[in-house]
């Protein structure tokens, strides 16, 4: 199915989760900010949330500098 991913088009599998997507992007262990369809989804609910055809997801990394 196809998502759109910071606003590029790509196709992820059925039933994925945030959790899952994030890990295909290598991003499973770093702290990200992650918005679905406009609404902030609690990091709590990454591994609950499923992604469904057309889906709007924009993924934030956090970067630490000072």
């Amino acid at each position: 199915m196809e998502i759109r991913l910071n606003g590029e088009p790509r196709d992820v599998g059925d039933g994925i989760s945030i959790t899952d997507l994030l890990n295909e992007l290598g991003l499973g262990e770093r702290r990200v900010a992650v918005e679905r369809n406009r609404d902030i989804v609690p990091r709590t609910e990454y591994g609950t949330t499923r992604l469904a055809a057309g889906d709007e997801l924009e993924v934030v990394q956090f970067v630490g500098g000072g």
